[in-house]
């Protein structure tokens, strides 16, 4: 069993913000395989699927995005999910808009979900996909930004980076993570 979460805010006010691409690649993956997330638990909302052999759940974390950790773990241990079948997508600030980078392990880079994701882990050996928002060209606070929507500009780079996340994820479900990485990455 593999497990796919996607990094957000709940609630309507951030449905379509900068910190919410995690969630825009669940609904993808969701949407293009006409799923919802109809388990509400673990402090997330959630489906248990299949795709070919593999039995994949999607979580989408309810607790904001700084306490993701805690909903990833309690539905890691209630399903016996082991953290090398675990898969992150957050949104990244050092990547522009539309660029996607996967990873097999690393640090936080100061983003407050996978902090948390760490710490209630207790590893940095996750796997994830990084989503590019690029930075603020106006001096704005980084919590306003990633708070924010998009502009018009970036929202056709955001949708190619939400559909090759989600692209990225179903191929996990049927090839090793190097061969992924080497895919997506390039």
């Amino acid at each position: 069993m593999k497990c796919i979460v996607g990094l957000g805010n709940p609630g309507k006010r951030y449905k379509d913000t900068r910190h919410n691409v995690g969630f825009m690649a669940i609904d993808e993956l969701i949407r293009r395989n006409h799923w919802e997330l109809d388990k509400s638990k673990f402090n997330g909302n959630y489906t248990v699927e299949h795709i070919g052999n593999e039995k994949v759940i999607l979580l989408q974390p309810q607790t904001f995005m700084n306490l993701s950790g805690e909903s990833i773990k309690p539905l890691m241990n209630y399903y016996n999910i082991d953290v090398e079948d675990v898969l992150v997508i957050y949104d990244d600030l050092d990547l522009p808009a539309g660029k996607i980078r996967l990873r097999q392990k690393g640090g936080h880079g100061g983003h407050n979900g996978i902090r948390s994701t760490i710490d209630h882990l207790g590893t940095k050996e996750f796997k994830r996909i990084r989503i590019g928002v690029g930075r603020p060209v106006k001096p704005i606070p980084v919590v306003d930004y990633v708070l924010g929507n998009f502009s018009e500009e970036e929202q056709a780079d955001i949708a190619i980076s939400i559909k090759n996340s989600a692209d990225a994820c179903e191929m996990w479900l049927k090839k090793p993570f190097l061969e992924v990485m080497n895919e997506y990455n390039s």
